[in-house]
């Protein structure tokens, strides 16, 4: 008797289970062709007939062909095509409504995000960019550990720009893992900004968490390689002491539900901006004090000036292609500050192959020259 029970009861809930609807990510369309699709398919047949809604939040960049689709149990599984017509360079949604209580309702398929943009070939260069300036990224900090390494010196080397360095991606590793693997900060982004997705992809994650990684690394160096006398500056060890006082003290109230978690890891991307913005400072002063840059990779900052420069490329392609200028202007906080960059890599090439090509070439036989003086006789080349 149990055993039928038992049975009726599974029969009655997999009848109850609600059919899920999937639907496809829009495909971008180039302005001059204008028609695109995406496709709905249910996890299984309806009883009776549905109909779906389809409407656009903006029909001046884009709209459905038809305003409805009606779907048959006789339809079976069979993936619905619904074209779209791409009016005006920009992006929008298509939201997909119904009555049925068969279907079950889910916000993340229940719209689709049209983009229509001036050329797909650019969107495809721009994806291309993306990796490149990624790699770059990711590979710019090997060149000054191995340096060090090969040395047995990080001389040259300014431990301030070091712990900059390393605060810096601290607050943006928080940051990127706190969005991406957390769901109720998910949760917390998606009501204030609407949308379905993060800000923060698994490239991100990987890159603030390498990049912790090697500059780790690079401090151990600076503890056991020799230094020549080189320390940590009372003035990078005050903003330092202001910012992780900052960070403990906002982290009380957030546990306590004072502050939300999103607001809490925001404050760490503006440390992460922060800390951009003078980071590169104290390195071109010791470089021009010593006008040398021995012990200071170049090829460092070639891999940085690569990704820097693509990035911003980038940002003004997708600005044009998506005819969204204010992503920049609108943004011009994260341009500014690729921008800043990018000058202080120029500064730094200026500094290796103009302005002290030859100082590194110089050698300084007085035994009571300071070491970071004595360490001129080293060659320039990295």
């Amino acid at each position: 008797m149990m055993k039928f029970f038992l049975l009726i009861l599974c029969i009655h809930s997999i009848e109850l289970k609600k059919i899920k609807m999937t639907v496809t990510d829009g495909q971008a369309v180039e302005l001059e062709y204008h028609v695109t699709m995406f496709t709905i398919q249910l996890s299984k047949p309806v009883s009776e007939p549905v109909t779906l809604n389809l409407t656009a939040e903006n029909q001046n960049i884009a709209y459905p062909l038809k305003n409805s689709i009606t779907i048959l149990p006789s339809d079976d599984t069979t993936p619905q095509l619904v074209f779209v017509y791409g009016a005006n360079i920009g992006n929008t949604y298509i939201d997909i409504t119904f009555n049925s209580t068969e279907i079950e309702k889910d916000e993340k398929h229940d719209r689709v995000r049209i983009v229509v943009v001036n050329s797909l070939a650019i969107k495809f260069i721009n994806i291309l960019i993306g990796w490149v300036y990624f790699l770059a990224w990711s590979v710019s900090f090997y060149p000054q550990t191995y340096k060090n390494f090969k040395r047995k010196s990080v001389v040259g080397l300014n431990f301030d720009f070091v712990c900059y360095n390393m605060t810096g991606f601290l607050a943006y590793s928080f940051f990127n893992v706190g969005l991406f693997w957390v769901p109720s900060i998910q949760n917390d982004y998606f009501k204030k900004y609407g949308g379905t997705e993060i800000p923060v992809q698994a490239n991100d994650v990987f890159f603030s968490l390498h990049a912790v990684t090697l500059t780790g690394v690079t401090i151990i160096q600076c503890i056991i390689y020799e230094r020549g006398g080189q320390k940590v500056s009372k003035v990078c060890k005050g903003l330092l002491f202001i910012t992780y006082l900052f960070a403990f003290c906002a982290f009380i109230p957030t546990c306590l539900s004072k502050l939300n978690w999103l607001t809490y890891l925001y404050y760490f991307s503006y440390i992460k901006l922060g800390v951009t913005l003078i980071k590169y400072i104290p390195q071109a002063y010791m470089n021009y004090k010593r006008k040398s840059t021995v012990g200071w990779s170049i090829e460092n900052i070639k891999l940085d000036f690569t990704g820097g420069s693509l990035s911003i490329i980038q940002m003004i392609l997708l600005a044009y292609n998506n005819n969204e200028w204010n992503s920049i202007f609108g943004d011009f906080t994260k341009f500014a500050l690729g921008l800043f960059s990018v000058l202080f890599d120029i500064l730094f090439l200026l500094q290796h192959y103009v302005f002290y090509r030859h100082h590194g070439k110089r050698c300084h036989h007085d035994e009571n020259a300071p070491h970071d003086e004595r360490c001129l006789i080293l060659p320039i080349h990295s």
